[in-house]
């Protein structure tokens, strides 16, 4: 191999891991829908979301003292476009569409980058009945 050849595979190399643990579509619906997530909460503790197999998403942060800042529970719909995990809340956002890059950190870590570049982790809970 010449030595522009073994650069390119080597960053290639690098590269797929990251590429590869990008959740796609298929696995958000298996992995995220039907459970609740936490969003770690920058200031410690998580925040609960609820990805419900009919389309609804909700949430409280009221264990949070979020009820300080913005309305503490709100619902709002969720859809998977491509590979992004999209949704809409009633209030929160002012009702704006966002829209999720998800990556596996871990067997039940996920990093989340949304469309406006924010970005940060959550953890994947148990089955919603």
């Amino acid at each position: 191999m010449r030595n522009g050849q073994t650069v390119m595979l080597m960053a290639f190399l690098v590269a797929t891991p990251a590429a590869a643990n990008q959740l796609s579509g298929t696995d958000i619906q298996a992995e995220i829908v039907g459970r609740q997530i936490f969003l770690a909460a920058p200031l410690g503790g998580e925040f609960p979301l609820n990805y419900r197999r009919n389309g609804v998403v909700d949430g409280t942060g009221e264990a949070l003292g979020l009820g300080r800042f913005i309305k503490p529970s709100d619902t709002g719909k969720w859809w998977v476009r491509g590979d992004l995990l999209c949704q809409r809340f009633e209030t929160w956002y002012n009702g704006a569409q966002l829209c999720f890059t998800l990556t596996r950190l871990g067997p039940n870590k996920l990093r989340w980058l949304r469309d406006n570049g924010e970005s940060g982790t959550a953890r994947i809970g148990a089955r919603l009945n």
